[in-house]
């Protein structure tokens, strides 16, 4: 279902919206749903944002490591164990 919006603004943006439009040989409506789509794309959704702190939070924290070489080595010692989990 489609839905009507209505936007009041003043002569000067609108010439220049129009001005927009017109150069890319859109309808202003055109212009302004694509200008919508561009903008709801470009801002992060809740979902990206709540990710990115999960993986602030994680990075805070300190977590045993070793050194890469050495997990690697471990790693593929543990393929040839014939241990499977």
């Amino acid at each position: 279902m489609s839905k009507r919006l209505q936007v009041i603004v003043q002569d000067p943006e609108y010439r220049e919206i129009q001005r927009a439009a017109r150069l890319r040989r859109m309808s202003i409506a055109e212009w302004v749903r694509q200008a919508l789509v561009q903008v709801r794309r470009s801002e992060p959704s809740r979902e990206v944002a709540s990710k990115l702190e999960v993986i602030r939070a994680a990075s805070r924290m300190d977590f045993p490591t070793a050194d890469i070489d050495q997990m690697l080595e471990e790693i593929e010692r543990g393929y040839g164990s014939g241990v499977h989990p």
